[in-house]
């Protein structure tokens, strides 16, 4: 049985009300239960950025939203424009609304869950890296390694609890109790874990507390990317789906995302805007499964977080060769790597990359891009 991994320490998860001092200024997480926004909080989002901090939008690997470079006061006018469109429900709360969703069909639930979240003072408690997933039945989000997830199974819905089947089945109408009393239990089982898997042998408490019974489904594995060019959401309606370059957001896109109607954002930094995408491939952002820079992301790299190594954005908007999902890194933390089959490369101190297994060096100030293509290129083809 594997053994509980305990933590030191609190979670230092950045909020919209506690933000993180980055190189560049304060840092705003702003969560989006189940990615969906009206057009209106988009574009205030996308202007509370511009008259804040940076006037870029960062899209996370849990389709929430970040704003960078705030100043000194910026986080008190931040929370209260958020208030004001809806997305700051509750202060106590805002850091544990973490509510992931299949973006064409998985809004059912995020709702209830919400709200239920945000009215228990006790969940409060949460560790702000506790995630939540609702699927549709795809299966692109269950298996995406969330604490809890709602995976419909025919007429039954299988809570996942850590990534995977403990052998919790309930029916559809019983989804957002279920995912509470897990929250819940989680809670009352942990000695400073921040993530169900981090319980060890301890998961089965849960799931006990929960009715497990004998079903097994098999690990699945997550979706590599997310929807792109037209699409069909569950209720009938057409959709596009598109790719925000490296999970940049600029001001001009967040325009033409909102003028679309409203829009679910992705956990693969990306969107899916409601009608025929009209607009959408005159912004910049990706529109073609064949795009090189699709799957590619980066974290915030130099200069904006004092532990990079590197300008990972730059190079990574250098390095465009098709295939396989790549993840920049400005060191070994790794910062917003998605889940699934990523191939990461790493800046090193003093200069190069790790590349999956291979070590890129280089003399200080060589221009090594052309190697990383290299390498990169081997790595997507492996």
């Amino acid at each position: 049985m594997a053994e509980p991994q305990r933590r030191t320490g609190a979670d230092a998860c950045p909020g919209a009300l506690d933000t993180h001092p980055a190189a560049d200024g304060g840092l705003a997480r702003v969560r989006v239960p189940g990615g969906l926004l009206r057009p209106a909080q988009l574009r205030a989002v996308a202007a509370a950025a511009a008259d804040l901090g940076t006037p870029v939008l960062e899209l996370t690997s849990r389709a929430n939203l970040q704003v960078r470079g705030l100043g000194p006061g910026g986080a008190v006018e931040l929370g209260e424009r958020l208030a004001g469109i809806g997305l700051l429900p509750s202060p106590t709360h805002e850091k544990v609304r973490n509510i992931m969703a299949s973006p064409l069909g998985g809004q059912r639930w995020v709702a209830g869950v919400d709200a239920a979240l945000c009215a228990d003072p006790a969940l409060a408690a949460l560790p702000g890296r506790f995630l939540i997933t609702l699927d549709d039945g795809r299966g692109d989000v269950a298996w995406a390694g969330a604490d809890v997830a709602a995976l419909p199974l025919g007429d039954r819905v299988a809570i996942l609890l850590g990534g995977a089947d403990h052998g919790v089945r309930v029916p559809a109408d019983q989804v957002v109790p279920a995912v509470i009393a897990a929250a819940r239990a989680f809670l009352d089982v942990r000695d400073g874990q921040w993530r169900v898997r981090e319980l060890g042998a301890d998961v089965a408490v849960i799931a006990e507390r929960l009715g497990a019974g004998p079903e097994r489904v098999p690990r699945g594995v997550p979706a590599a990317a997310g929807p792109i060019g037209p699409v069909v959401f569950a209720d009938g309606d057409p959709g596009f789906g598109v790719a925000v370059p490296l999970g940049r957001i600029t001001q001009d896109q967040a325009e033409a995302l909102a003028a679309t109607g409203d829009v679910v954002l992705t956990p693969w930094r990306g969107a899916v805007a409601r009608g025929g995408g009209a607009g959408l491939a005159g912004v910049g952002l990706i529109t073609s499964p064949d795009d090189p820079g699709l799957g590619v992301t980066a974290c915030t790299g130099r200069p904006g977080c004092a532990k990079a190594h590197a300008d990972v954005q730059a190079a990574a908007r250098l390095v465009r060769v098709g295939g396989r999902a790549v993840h920049w890194s400005g060191c070994d933390r790794r910062c917003g790597r998605p889940a699934g089959d990523v191939l990461d490369v790493v800046a090193a101190p003093g200069g190069g990359y790790l590349v999956g297994a291979e070590s890129i060096s280089a003399a200080v100030g060589e221009d090594i891009g052309q190697s990383v293509v290299e390498a990169v290129t081997r790595g997507r083809k492996q």
